[in-house]
């Protein structure tokens, strides 16, 4: 759980990553890379964007979800934990390093230069979460667990999705273990979903939040942080974060990592990747 060594401090800062600390969904732009690539189909993409869409406007859909989620493990299974991080950290490089919210970065800069510990708590794989936090200097990263034996995934989730009350849980069993003071700590979300997880500390703060966030910052007297350049209806982006788009990450990573097979070694020693004619054909 914990990526660096515990400090004296007793107070930590915790940030929800989509919409938060990066602009819009990272699961959509990890698989828009993913695509760019050549690693899988445009149709792929179009398919979790729909699902995506359908949070969007309906909500969540709890068989919705668990069948995203149980298709998403089923194709990592004995996939290696290091492909997978090998992918996250490119794509972190070329895409989401330059959709950081300036805003979000400085309260983050703010929190470490003042001695307190900067943790990421998302809904997104465990692996991606721990590379923007590594990118970005925080102390570490809580995400969603695929679980995995001698380094290759196993097919199962460990625990359960970083979600809502989940993250809230996480929260606490960090503050546990690393003797943080919640009472004093902060917290920082974009969604209603966020709101367990604000709850939780003493210092809450909506930043870019959504209509229903932004009500139940009002009535909690939370801080609100607006961090786009304009809004409408609470929200402007093509993807909104949700539980589906974790799962999301977890196929579109995956399906990368099986197509691309041996090319993995190659993206990391910066060697070129070659496309299959296939992949041409269909315009990737």
């Amino acid at each position: 759980m914990s990526d660096r060594p515990q400090t004296n401090a007793t107070v930590a800062a915790f940030f929800d990553v989509d919409n938060t600390v990066i602009r819009g969904a990272s699961a959509y732009h990890i698989a828009r890379g993913l695509q760019q690539h050549g690693f899988f189909r445009k149709r792929d993409v179009f398919r979790f964007f729909w699902e995506q869409l359908k949070y969007t406007v309906m909500g969540e859909n709890r068989e919705q979800i668990e069948g995203l989620r149980d298709e998403g493990l089923s194709i990592i299974k004995g996939w290696s934990v290091a492909e997978m991080i090998a992918v996250g950290e490119e794509v972190y490089d070329e895409i989401l390093a330059l959709r950081i919210f300036p805003g979000t970065r400085a309260l983050i800069d703010e929190h470490l230069a003042a001695g307190r510990e900067v943790w990421f708590v998302t809904t997104t794989p465990q692996e991606v979460g721990s590379v923007i936090a590594q990118r970005l200097g925080a102390t570490g990263a809580l995400g969603s667990r695929a679980e995995h034996v001698d380094g290759h995934y196993t097919g199962r989730l460990d625990g359960q999705l970083l979600h809502r009350e989940a993250k809230a849980i996480a929260v606490a069993a960090l503050a546990q273990e690393r003797g943080l003071d919640l009472s004093n700590s902060y917290a920082y979300g974009d969604s209603i979903n966020d709101g367990p997880m604000l709850e939780s500390v003493g210092n809450p703060c909506a930043i870019n939040p959504d209509n229903k966030l932004r009500r139940r910052a009002a009535e909690r007297g939370w801080e609100v942080k607006e961090f786009r350049k304009r809004r409408k209806n609470g929200r402007r982006g093509i993807v909104r974060a949700s539980a589906a788009g974790a799962v999301w990450a977890t196929v579109a990573v995956a399906r990368g990592v099986k197509s691309a097979g041996k090319a993995t070694v190659n993206r990391v020693t910066r060697r070129p990747i070659a496309v299959k004619d296939d992949e041409r054909s269909h315009g990737l």
